[in-house]
């Protein structure tokens, strides 16, 4: 087979990971805009309990696990085994974060995961949240690398990958914590029931794994992934939350994400521009004229 072709057979499985991706995202918000928003429908309806809470469970984990699934196909068929090393690392860090966070309330706020994310670490995080903040946290990088250009420093993209991050969890929260359950504050915040201390904790996690990718050197790798698949990956997460808040009547979630990425995006426009005019203004300058 030559080089070409096993090009575009990588990249038609990459594809048809992510349509199966956004395929079961749209089976999932289905069955919330059905039963979600809609609980009088259960009663209604015998057996439907037992079978939306269920459901609750199996779309919840499942759209975790296969998100996960998809991108390892996604960066294995791109750039082989190189991303391992970088899962280890950002999985390792995320995870005694989250145990931080609902152990000591730092750096998210007191805060508790439901039964329906079971199985957990040491009884505190499920085993399935560090893989979003792995998977979240490479796209958000990338596109970071992506919308500012080769001329920006590492410390650029860290802070707006940080920011694109922060920018999910807008819609992220309310959609899993007000909605519906899938965790719980140990106080009520101002932000749908989230304290302002969990957009801290996530900016500062955030830039933590940022920081790791940058200091591994993740970038000789993260250069070769597809910048369009990781914007499909993006919305693809981000569509979830954004139309169950939709769908829950929770506008205010919805504006405040879009707006944020939407900033976040001409922020690093902008930066990349200045990088440019400031690249071109140094080429033609040219060497300072000594007086005779």
């Amino acid at each position: 087979m030559s080089q070409p072709s096993i090009q575009i057979e990588r990249g038609r499985w990459s594809d048809i990971a992510l349509y199966a991706l956004c395929g079961f995202t749209a089976v999932t918000l289905i069955g919330y805009a059905t039963f979600g928003v809609n609980p009088e429908l259960i009663a209604k309806v015998p057996g439907a309990a037992s079978v939306y809470s269920q459901a609750f469970r199996f779309f919840a984990l499942g759209n975790i696990w296969l998100a996960f699934l998809v991108f390892a196909v996604i960066l294995t068929r791109r750039v082989g085994r190189q991303w391992l090393p970088s899962f280890l690392l950002l999985y390792s860090i995320s995870l005694l974060s989250e145990l931080s966070g609902t152990i000591t309330g730092l750096p998210f706020g007191e805060y508790r995961y439901s039964e329906a994310l079971d199985p957990m670490w040491f009884g505190h995080v499920p085993v399935v949240i560090p893989l979003s903040w792995f998977f979240m946290a490479v796209t958000s990088y990338g596109l970071a690398r992506s919308v500012l250009g080769e001329r920006n420093t590492r410390v650029f993209r860290v802070l707006i990958a940080s920011a694109l991050l922060v920018s999910w969890d807008l819609s992220l929260d309310p959609a899993m914590s007000f909605a519906t359950h899938y965790w719980m504050w140990g106080s009520v915040g101002a932000y749908y029931g989230m304290p302002w201390l969990n957009l801290f904790g996530w900016y500062v996690t955030g830039l933590a794994l940022m920081s790791a990718l940058a200091l591994v050197d993740a970038d000789r790798w993260i250069a070769w992934l597809s910048i369009r698949r990781l914007w499909i990956f993006y919305l693809a997460n981000l569509a979830l939350p954004l139309a169950m808040n939709a769908l829950a009547g929770l506008w205010g979630a919805v504006i405040s994400s879009i707006v944020a990425i939407c900033g976040v995006l001409i922020v690093a426009r902008r930066l990349a521009v200045a990088s440019a005019l400031e690249e071109v203004r140094r080429l033609h300058s040219g060497p300072p004229i000594r007086a005779a």
